[in-house]
C-alpha cells in the first residue's frame, strides 16, 4: 500500500510540477506578442493596426506593458516565434489550427464582396446572382471564395493575387482595392477583417457587403482566438477570462476599426449600435 500510494503521490508531484514548468514558459513582466510588422490593417511595427490596439487592451488588463517579436506572417511564423519562446501569444489565429492553442474566440467574420457605392452591384448579397456574370472579380487565390466562384462561373475572367506573401514587400489586399479604385477590376472579395477596416481608412467609395447568404461548403466565416503553444493550458484560461470578461469593449474595438462581426453560425451581421 505504502508503494502504491508512493508512485500516486509521486504522479501528483510530477504533474504539478509540468504545469509549474508550463506556466513559466509565459513571461510576468511583458505581454510579448508574436506579430507580423507589415499585415495591415490588423499588424503594424508602427502600432497602428487594430489587432495592436487589442494586444494593448490584453496588456492593460493584464498590468503588462505589450512588448513585440516581429516575423512576417508566412510560412515557419509560429516556429520562428512562439514556439522557440520568443513571445507567447498571437492576437489573432484562426480556431482549430494544429499549430497552436487556441484560445475561445473573440471574433467571429466572414468574406466580403466590395463595390463601388455609386455602381449597379450595391445589393448583391450573393455569388450566384446574375449581375457578376461576365465581370472581373479580385480574389486571392486558393482562398474559400475562389471555389464559389468556380461553382457560379466567375473564375474564367477573375484577377487573382497571391495568397502567401511577406507584406514588407506586397500586399495582395491593397493592390486589389488600388486595382477596383482604378477599374481594372469590378468587384473584389476578401478576408472581412482585412477588407472592412483597408475601405474604412482608404476606400470611402466603396461597399463592403458580408457574404452571408452563401449555403453550399466550404464556408466562408471564420472564428478568431488568441494562439498561444500547445499544452501552456494555464495561460490559455486566463485569457478565456479576460476574454470573456471584456468582450464588449473587444466587440467595440473591431467595431470602430470597420472589422465586419457576424454570428457565430456566420449568419448574420451583429449590430452593435443599440
Amino acid at each position: 500500500m505504502r508503494t502504491v500510494a508512493s508512485g500516486f503521490l509521486g504522479l501528483l508531484l510530477c504533474a504539478g510540477l509540468a504545469q509549474a514548468q508550463t506556466s513559466d514558459l509565459v513571461s510576468t513582466h511583458a505581454l510579448r506578442v508574436c506579430a507580423d510588422p507589415a499585415n495591415a490593417p490588423m499588424s503594424m511595427q508602427d502600432g497602428s493596426g487594430y489587432e495592436n490596439a487589442l494586444a494593448e487592451l490584453v496588456g492593460e488588463k493584464l498590468d503588462l506593458p505589450v512588448r513585440y517579436t516581429w516575423y512576417p506572417m508566412a510560412t515557419g511564423f509560429v516556429r520562428n516565434t512562439l514556439k522557440i519562446k520568443k513571445c507567447d501569444v498571437i492576437i489573432g489565429y484562426a480556431q482549430g489550427h494544429e499549430l497552436v492553442l487556441n484560445t475561445n474566440h473573440y471574433l467571429t467574420s466572414t468574406y466580403v464582396l466590395i463595390v463601388p457605392k455609386d455602381g449597379p452591384l450595391t445589393d448583391v448579397t450573393v455569388l450566384s446572382d446574375e449581375r457578376l456574370q461576365g465581370l472581373k472579380i479580385g480574389v486571392i487565390a486558393g482562398s474559400p471564395p475562389a471555389t464559389h466562384m468556380a461553382r457560379n462561373g466567375l473564375i474564367a475572367k477573375a484577377k487573382a493575387y497571391h495568397l502567401f506573401v511577406d507584406r514588407r514587400y506586397e500586399s495582395p489586399s491593397e493592390d486589389m482595392l488600388a486595382d477596383l479604385d482604378s477599374g481594372e477590376i469590378d468587384a473584389a472579395i476578401i478576408w472581412g477583417p482585412i477588407g472592412g477596416p483597408l475601405v474604412k481608412q482608404f476606400h470611402p467609395g466603396m461597399k463592403v457587403i458580408p457574404l452571408i447568404k452563401e449555403t453550399l461548403p466550404p464556408k466562408l466565416y471564420y472564428r478568431i482566438t488568441m494562439g498561444v503553444r500547445q499544452g501552456e493550458k494555464v495561460w490559455q484560461r486566463k485569457l478565456n477570462s479576460l476574454i470573456r470578461r471584456n468582450q464588449d469593449e473587444i466587440n467595440a474595438l473591431l467595431a470602430d476599426a470597420g472589422v465586419p462581426l457576424v454570428s457565430d453560425l456566420g449568419d448574420m451581421v451583429l449590430d452593435l449600435s443599440q
